[in-house]
C-alpha cells in the first residue's frame, strides 16, 4: 500500500472510533438528562410515562393534602395546575404558595414524584420556575416590587 492510502486508512479509521466513542457518551448521558416543565409545558407536551422530569412552579394554597405515606399537592404556575403525589418525608421550607421543583414521571395525569426541592430563603426561587412565571405574566418578583 502506499503511503497515501495508509493516512487516509488511519484517518478514517480514527474517525470511525471517535464517531463510536461520541455515540457512547450521548447514549450514556440519555438516561440521565432530566428536562424541566412548567405545569402550562406539561399541559400542553404530555411526556411519556417512561421520561423522568421536573416540574416547577408555585404549590397552591389548600391542596396539601397529607394521607398515610403519601403526601398530594398541586403545583401551578397561575395559568395551569399538574398534581403531585409524593412518598416520603417534603423538605422543612415546603409551604404552601412557595416555589417547588418535583422530580419523577409523569404517569395517568398525575406526577409520581421521588425528589421534592423547596426554595432556600424568602428571595429565592428556582430559574426555572422564576422563568415559567414570567412567561404566564404572573411573575412578582424584585423588579415588580
Amino acid at each position: 500500500m502506499k503511503r497515501k492510502y495508509k493516512r487516509m486508512t488511519f484517518a478514517a479509521v480514527a474517525l470511525g472510533l471517535l464517531a463510536i466513542a461520541a455515540g457512547l457518551v450521548l447514549n450514556a448521558f440519555e438516561d440521565n438528562i432530566v428536562f424541566f416543565y412548567s405545569p402550562t409545558d406539561l399541559a400542553q407536551k404530555n411526556p411519556g410515562s417512561d421520561q423522568r422530569l421536573r416540574v416547577g412552579g408555585l404549590v397552591e394554597e389548600g391542596s396539601v393534602e397529607r394521607g398515610n405515606a403519601t403526601v398530594r399537592f398541586k403545583v401551578t404556575d397561575n395559568t395551569n395546575t399538574v398534581t403531585i403525589s409524593y412518598k416520603g418525608i417534603l423538605p422543612d421550607l415546603f409551604r404552601e404558595g412557595q416555589g417547588v421543583v418535583v422530580q419523577g414521571r409523569y404517569l395517568n395525569g398525575e406526577f409520581k414524584a421521588d425528589e421534592v426541592l423547596a426554595k432556600h430563603d424568602e428571595t429565592y426561587m428556582p430559574p426555572e420556575v422564576a422563568d415559567a412565571l414570567k412567561k404566564s405574566g404572573e411573575w412578582k418578583g424584585r423588579e415588580q416590587q
